[in-house]
């Protein structure tokens, strides 16, 4: 189920199905851990003595975000009881505090007795054993602990603070549903405290006037003791919920356009889905500088295992969308990160714990009978190209200089050992995770890799340095295009895999990934190889329905919807496949009519968004749905790449510089 209009600050983050549910609650690393485990947390309305759930089919529900804020306004209407509710989310734009503001109004023209319940199922630090939830007394609210992490849930109405009613019990265990049971006939049993595998309910009374309107404003506010909990408690009441919830609105707003960037030349939806996808990467990005791929706990139920890690490659390309944006200090915080969790030998392992901790993996260590590294060598090539764009847009040489060995000279270093006779580089794992080789896609991020640890050691006054990592990358470059190129095809292979003879079998299927010849490596976009090759793979993985999109490679199988008509549905589409398209269109492109096409392939990402404006990882080939996780961090940040791209070349094009105020390099192909 996709997870809609996420709030969070970077230490706390809040996803929410699409009934509007709250489902994981992350704190104090986005992504880790998840004190909810993915369980609902119910949210229920009486009035006058009918009740129904928010997820009751006699709601219906818009799901949507303020303009340019991460505070949302979702509208509730229920014809069954008579009202419409207007709730505004927000995570405060510092403090570890979720809050909901929730305007009811009646729409039956009598007053009204109504009151909201709201169910917290959690399972701290990530699992239920043990926890603790007890009603304050010295706050009228209810607070959970265990192993120092510490909540407390509480409300305001405009005339008072505290807790009208709660309920507070065992969840799952012996046969047990919950305390939101008890919410049902309106009011709740006011039981102070269990332990174990518990939840808590927590209720408040509003009397709606005639035609009129009445609300309350409830929080969850996050500590690592009761102090902490107590002391934020005292700051809500001092300071007034709603004038929190206010600034944190403004906050995002000056955060959102900070730069002047001149969007007028796009279509409307364009560029709405240029600032949401920026608000949404965000929520996304943990303060310590991991860049999480994406916060979506019902993953877990396919594989027992989710996506809130950071992926050096997601993290690299997803930092580039913030260099092109002038998000830089969460582009140099995602570098930082990078040098802390960074091998001695100058590699990347497979992906981290926000923490810095390394995560779960399925690459071997060995491989029959033979030691290999568990690598994906793109992750660690992508950092430091990434890392040189970076640098090129705000010059922060004191910056670049802390983490010059970690992420320059060291990676640099060991991708020139780490070839092979041909001076390729040696077998890792492929972008998508799947099948071990000499990938296209690796080589170019190698290749951009090499010339960008090149252009460093040369300004940092290391021109020994530099003619090795030159000349390392230019090797590379000619015998990808010597082993890899099918003249039969007419384009390049997406894998080879050596033989004992010292020859490579080619692995000719299409694939998406190739587009890193230019966009990384820096290859002339017109030479007429690359733009074979992007044609023709765009031909042979054009999805050919209504829905339309390119899919990652032919008969990809990950979440494959069509089995038999493959040269109709290659795959599902993916949004950064799509886009990977619309960046060569743009990299190519001398006039403007060249970028209509481009164009057309972003309004197709704004075709897919969920009202709120999310897009997901891929979507279903017939119906459009969404397909896996969401948000995706990735799939926002190549909107962000493909829109700044657009903006950059059609300003050349006018021979004028409207996309942004920065010095900013016109597009992945320069390297």
């Amino acid at each position: 189920m996709p997870r809609d209009i996420p709030v969070g600050n970077g230490s706390l983050l809040i996803t929410f199905d699409d009934d509007y549910r709250v489902r994981d609650l992350y704190y104090p690393c986005v992504g880790q851990p998840n004190h909810t485990q993915g369980h609902v947390q119910r949210f229920g309305v009486w009035a006058d003595g009918e009740f129904a759930w928010i997820e009751d089919k006699t709601w219906t529900r818009e799901l949507r975000y303020k303009a340019d804020t991460l505070v949302t306004e979702v509208r509730l209407i229920s014809k069954k009881l008579g009202l419409e509710i207007i709730c505004n989310d927000a995570v405060d734009q510092t403090e570890p505090i979720y809050f909901r503001k929730s305007v009811v109004r009646d729409l039956s023209g009598k007053d009204r007795d109504v009151r909201l319940f709201f169910h917290y199922d959690l399972s701290i630090g990530g699992n239920p054993v043990g926890d603790t939830a007890n009603y304050d007394p010295t706050t009228s609210g209810v607070v959970f602990y265990k192993d120092g992490f510490y909540f407390i849930v509480n409300a305001c109405d405009q005339h008072k603070c505290g807790l009208d009613h709660w309920a507070i019990g065992s969840k799952r265990v012996g046969g047990a549903e919950g305390t939101w049971r008890d919410a049902e006939d309106g009011h709740l049993g006011r039981n102070t405290i269990a332990q174990g595998s518990v939840d808590a309910t927590i209720g408040y009374n509003l009397h709606v006037p005639a035609g009129g309107e009445a609300y309350v404003t409830n929080w969850f506010a996050c500590g690592r003791s009761y102090d902490d909990v107590k002391a934020l408690n005292r700051r809500i009441w001092d300071t007034g919920p709603e004038r929190m919830i206010s600034r944190t609105e403004a906050y995002w707003k000056l955060w959102a356009r900070k730069e002047e960037i001149d969007t007028t030349t796009l279509p409307e939806p364009v560029t709405d889905l240029f600032y949401r996808s920026a608000l949404l990467v965000r929520t996304q990005i943990d303060n310590e500088g991991a860049i999480i791929a994406a916060n979506d706990s019902d993953i877990a139920q396919f594989g027992g295992d989710h996506y809130s890690y950071c992926w050096p490659r997601d993290g690299a390309l997803v930092a580039y969308s913030l260099i092109l944006t002038g998000q830089s200090e969460l582009s140099r915080n995602f570098f930082r990160f990078c040098s802390r969790v960074i091998g001695d030998e100058g590699y990347f392992l497979h992906k981290y714990n926000p923490s810095g901790t390394l995560a779960s993996s399925w690459h071997p260590w060995t491989l029959d009978g033979r030691k290999v590294l568990p690598i994906q060598q793109d992750e660690t090539a992508l950092t430091l190209w990434a890392l040189r764009q970076h640098f090129e847009t705000y010059r922060d040489v004191e910056f670049v200089k802390s983490v010059y060995d970690a992420l320059v000279t060291k990676p640099a270093d060991w991708m020139v050992d780490y070839r092979d006779a041909n001076g390729l580089p040696q077998q890792s794992w492929d972008l998508w995770e799947e099948r071990r080789g000499v990938h296209t896609f690796t080589v170019a991020s190698t290749i951009g890799a090499l010339k960008a640890a090149s252009s460093f050691a040369r300004d940092f006054g290391e021109p020994d340095r530099a003619a090795i990592y030159a000349d390392a990358a230019e090797r590379m470059q000619r015998a990808w295009i010597k082993h890899f190129w099918s003249e039969t095809e007419g384009r390049f292979a997406r894998r080879a895999v050596p033989e004992e003879d010292g020859t490579y079998r080619l692995d000719m299927t299409a694939d998406a990934a190739n587009f890193a010849h230019f966009a990384i490596a820096g290859i002339d976009p017109t030479d007429p190889m690359i733009a074979s090759d992007m044609t023709k793979t765009r031909e042979l993985l054009s999805v050919r329905t209504e829905i339309g999109g390119v899919a990652r490679y032919q008969k990809d199988y990950y979440h494959q919807v069509e089995t038999e008509k493959t040269d109709i549905v290659p795959g599902n589409p993916w949004v950064i496949c799509t886009l990977w398209q619309a960046q060569h269109i743009i990299a190519r492109a001398t006039t403007k009519d060249d970028l209509q096409e481009a164009m057309d392939l972003i309004n197709w990402c704004t075709y897919r968004t969920l009202p709120s404006g999310v897009l997901a990882e891929q979507f279903h080939p017939y119906s459009g749905d969404p397909i896996s996780v969401s948000p995706l961090t990735w799939s926002h940040a190549t909107v962000m790449i493909a829109v700044s791209e657009y903006l950059n070349k059609l300003a050349e094009i006018e021979g004028k510089d409207h996309a942004t105020p920065k010095p900013i390099f016109a597009g992945l192909a320069q390297g």
